[in-house]
């Protein structure tokens, strides 16, 4: 059974830092994508970043390069997206998402996921 749970979501003044976690459940992280995904209510869900396990693959969406990482724990079934400079346009609730296969070019695409969490909040605000 394929299970994603995010956590870590909360509130950060501009400027702060927060940490999202994904346990995953049912995929194989040394083969599959995960990609964590975010939307603002009325907006379509946008990828902000994605790990390609079969051969560490990482993409970034451009406004979060040099400010977010993504990551996996060696050994642990939990990917990470580690989010620095935080600004207010970055509220949003955060999704992780899982696919057996994901070609580069798509990794980033909400539609190349099968398998969806139930996000988290997170809100950068003074």
């Amino acid at each position: 059974q394929v299970q994603l749970v995010e956590s870590g979501g909360g509130l950060v003044q501009p400027g702060g830092s927060l940490r999202l976690s994904c346990e995953v459940s049912g995929f194989f992280l040394d083969y599959d994508t995960i990609g964590w995904f975010r939307q603002v209510p009325g907006k379509e869900r946008e990828g902000v970043s994605a790990l390609r396990g079969s051969d560490g693959k990482v993409v970034y969406r451009d406004d979060v390069k040099g400010r977010f990482t993504i990551s996996r724990e060696s050994g642990k079934d939990t990917i990470y997206l580690q989010m620095n400079s935080l600004r207010p346009e970055d509220t949003a609730i955060y999704y992780c998402a899982a696919a057996r296969v994901v070609v580069g070019s798509r990794m980033l695409s909400s539609s190349s996921y099968p398998y969806w969490g139930q996000g988290t909040q997170v809100t950068v605000s003074s």
